[in-house]
């Protein structure tokens, strides 16, 4: 294990200094590139921030007025027949839309059922299985100014719900359900 620690924390200096060592050698400004890089990466930090702000309270919006509890009611009855904990839904709306507000959710579903349980299980997989498909497209479509994302909504949504149905299938398969 120390081995491994040493290695893992030396990797990112011996990354950059093998990145830097071949530009040179390749002579290409390292440093001028790195600057212009660095500029271009402020101009997009400025470019994004009212996406994400628009994002974010949106999310505040949804959470606090009581839509996403008036909708778990609405679903939980066919959730249950369906065998899939209603407790997941929540975290499967959230996800596509944050990252951050579904990682809370997570932890806040391993704090109260255990992180060896079913619903610890299913939102770990759930997690790992799906993506934050509106952040993905506000943040770096709106970035390069694509105007029409349609298609890549519905294929990204389409992701995520595969994701989901796989997240349940495989939890249920290894751990079994509740």
């Amino acid at each position: 294990m120390y081995i491994l620690s040493m290695i893992s924390l030396g990797f990112i200096p011996i990354l950059i200094g093998f990145i830097l060592i071949y530009g040179t050698y390749k002579q290409v400004p390292t440093y001028e590139s790195f600057v212009e890089g660095g500029k271009e990466g402020i101009k997009i930090a400025i470019t994004i921030i009212p996406f994400l702000v628009g994002m974010l309270v949106a999310i505040s919006i949804f959470r606090a007025s009581g839509a996403l509890e008036a909708l778990m009611r609405l679903i939980r009855p066919g959730m249950n027949y369906l065998g899939i904990p209603a407790e997941i839904v929540p975290l499967a709306i959230i996800r596509p839309i944050s990252g951050t507000a579904a990682l809370g959710m997570t932890s806040d579903l391993i704090a109260v059922h255990g992180p060896d349980s079913y619903i610890g299980r299913l939102s770990s997989v759930l997690q790992g299985s799906t993506d934050t498909t509106f952040y993905v497209l506000t943040v770096y479509f709106g970035a390069v100014g694509i105007k029409k994302m349609g298609d890549a909504l519905k294929v990204g949504l389409l992701a995520d719900l595969v994701g989901i149905i796989a997240a349940v299938v495989v939890v249920t398969i290894f751990f079994g359900a509740k």
